[in-house]
């Protein structure tokens, strides 16, 4: 990668990112709606939260994260939401990382892309995760999340943040899964999907 691109090159956003898992977070009613108040960002209203302990380890989880995207060095994000009490994984939700390359034969850089065109992508897949309060079943037990990070082997890991741990995984037999928009950026092409537990 060209260094010298990288600084006009969009890259997926600290705040995107945060802003996905905070909508997550209050969507799926991990933390109570009074630790949440609403701003306006990209071009619509999304929520902050006011919780100072959560809003510090976003921020220093989601640091490491943006270092590991403009490195290419991970590959996958999932925000799995756990059951307080059985420690059973109830969503999974997966956000699948991919470089965006530049064809071998070009020799002028592919133009950036609008960073109107990307704030409207992440607004449609903020809204679909609105949505998803009308097909994910009800979380009616008290629940915790883990921040899962994929990275390549040789990606620099902090020993101090970052821990090998259980992928946090619902059996198949037991899961049902919704693939979500995708959205991309000059550097990154994001797959996004849930999985839920559903024993029916």
């Amino acid at each position: 990668m060209a260094t010298s691109q990288a600084p006009t090159r969009q890259a997926i956003t600290l705040k995107g990112s945060t802003n996905l898992v905070t909508e997550i977070l209050f969507q799926r009613g991990v933390y109570p709606s009074d630790d949440f108040h609403m701003v306006k960002k990209y071009g619509q209203t999304v929520l902050v939260t006011q919780d100072l302990a959560l809003e510090n380890y976003l921020d220093r989880i989601l640091k490491q994260l943006n270092k590991w995207l403009l490195t290419g060095s991970v590959t996958q994000l999932v925000l799995a939401i756990i059951s307080k009490d059985t420690r059973l994984p109830l969503e999974r939700w997966v956000f699948d990382v991919n470089l965006v390359e530049q064809p071998a034969d070009s020799t002028e850089p592919t133009p950036a892309k609008p960073e109107s065109e990307i704030q409207a992508e992440i607004r449609y897949i903020l809204k679909q995760i609105v949505s998803t309060v009308t097909f994910l079943p009800i979380i009616d037990t008290p629940t915790v999340f883990n921040i899962l990070a994929y990275t390549h082997d040789s990606a620099d890991v902090p020993a101090d943040e970052w821990v090998d741990t259980d992928p946090l995984a619902i059996e198949a037999s037991k899961s049902q899964q919704v693939k979500l928009r995708s959205f991309s950026t000059d550097l990154h092409r994001i797959e996004a999907m849930v999985a839920y537990r559903y024993e029916g």
